[in-house]
């Protein structure tokens, strides 16, 4: 089993039939009422079967199978959230179990924040790194909008299950990993220019989990045992660093702002939702161009950013650590994802709208928004 160090869950199991073990922590912790949530795919590869075990148990298993939307995807949005909602027992329900990738995990831990109901986390695919996150982003009358919501208690990561995901979840997961290089930087530099808060502890932490994904990408393109279970807690790893710091800096930057931007337009255009991490691994290596050709000659000539002339040296000092626009999409590539915008459908207007205005999506002081406002 894989050692997660100084995890703040009641149990953290990453292992072959990890999900065997839901029955004993259920017992320990006197859990008789659940509410099992999933959608198809996702009830089909992890869900029944513990809906299965816990019946005969003898526990009490709901079942909310998340209705896709319009364009055939299933969304956190209103519609998801309340068809959860009414689910749940408020004083009755003892436990939800998000059973499924990230959509899954956001509806859950709003709707059990919202009720007061703990929730464990049955990953299905590793594709992001929000399951053990506190924040939701949810899409709310269109806009999509990260809100304050709960971590589940108990992560049950079963290798088994994880290996037999699509590649294209396992890239994505990859993807979003990889765009920690920007994150990161944008961490940094919004501490420098802007005085928000930062910690080097945790910025540490994300850099590792990073960096094993980078060591073990081959293996993560075989989907060998190995490479799922490095990946795996590579995005549980990220996801405990956000916890720590309380907010999104050590994994969001401004290649998460393109990423929502892109999100918020498909929902718009009634398109077929693109994954999570497919997108912010195409957005990085877009942000990996644009910040080197702004720190090396300038990509607005007469009107670079003031924090580009006053702490150029620290800047190009921090990006030497992020790879270039190349070798970000051979890391793609080697991982079996799609490697740029054009893969995924981002047409060139969409692209340089994303570029002016994305960065207003959050209250983040990227190098994006002061290559913007400058």
């Amino acid at each position: 089993m894989n050692t997660i160090e100084q995890h703040p869950f009641e149990r953290l199991v990453l292992a072959p039939g990890a999900t065997k073990e839901i029955v004993s922590y259920f017992h320990e912790r006197g859990i008789a009422r659940t509410v099992l949530v999933g959608d198809r795919n996702t009830y089909e590869a992890a869900g029944e079967a513990i809906e299965r075990t816990l019946r005969e148990a003898g526990a009490q298993v709901g079942l909310c199978l998340v209705t896709p939307g319009d364009a055939g995807d299933v969304v956190a949005d209103e519609a998801s959230i309340v068809q959860l909602l009414l689910e749940i027992e408020p004083g009755r329900t003892d436990m939800l179990i998000a059973a499924g990738a990230g959509t899954i995990h956001d509806i859950v831990r709003f709707a059990g924040f919202t009720t007061g109901t703990p929730f464990v986390s049955v990953p299905t695919a590793p594709s992001v790194d929000g399951f053990t996150s506190a924040g939701a982003p949810l899409i709310v009358r269109g806009v999509k909008k990260t809100v304050q919501a709960t971590a589940p208690v108990a992560i049950f990561a079963d290798t088994d299950i994880l290996a037999k995901a699509p590649q294209p979840l396992i890239a994505a997961g990859f993807g979003d990993m990889i765009g920690k290089y920007t994150s990161l930087f944008d961490w940094k530099f919004s501490h420098l220019a802007a005085g928000e808060p930062y910690d080097e502890s945790v910025a540490s932490m994300t850099e590792r989990a990073l960096a094993s994904c980078v060591e073990h990408v081959r293996e993560i393109g075989e989907r060998t045992e190995r490479g799922i279970r490095v990946l795996m807690a590579a995005l549980i790893e990220s996801g405990i660093a956000m916890l720590r710091f309380g907010r999104s800096h050590p994994a969001s930057g401004a290649e998460h702002h393109l990423s929502h931007y892109w999100e918020m337009e498909y929902l718009r255009r009634g398109n077929r939702a693109l994954l999570h991490g497919a997108k912010v691994g195409a957005a990085c290596a877009e942000i990996s161009r644009m910040y080197h050709e702004a720190a090396e000659r300038g990509i607005y000539p007469g009107r670079q950013p003031e924090e580009l002339r006053r702490y150029g040296g620290q800047i190009r000092e921090w990006l030497a650590a992020v790879p270039r626009e190349s070798q970000i999409r051979e890391l793609l590539s080697q991982a079996g994802g799609p490697t740029d915008r054009a893969e995924l459908g981002i047409d060139d207007e969409l692209f340089a709208r994303s570029l002016r205005e994305a960065h207003r999506l959050r209250d983040r002081y990227t190098l994006l928004r002061a290559l913007n406002e400058a």
